[in-house]
């Protein structure tokens, strides 16, 4: 009986083992990376709201006014009954 014992303590040991290295750490470490990533996104947005003329991909002129259609763009036609 002395050895079931035994055995059932190695295999307890080593299923916590097992759940520590291959779950805890790892869920750890991901949580980790996407805690910093979020932060530095959230710094480079930051920074592009307090000086939105230093980034290229931002255009910072007014569009032109659209034309107003002239009357050579319009086609007369006819009502059929």
């Amino acid at each position: 009986m002395n050895i079931f014992k035994l055995l059932f303590e190695l295999f307890v040991i080593y299923i916590l083992y097992k759940f520590i290295f291959d779950f805890i750490i790892p869920v750890y470490n991901t949580t980790k990376q996407v805690k910093q990533k979020m932060n530095q996104m959230q710094q480079h947005m930051q920074q592009n709201q307090q000086a939105p003329a230093q980034d290229p991909y931002i255009k910072t002129e007014a569009s032109p006014a659209p034309k107003k259609p002239s009357h050579e763009d319009y086609i007369d036609y006819e009502e059929v009954k």
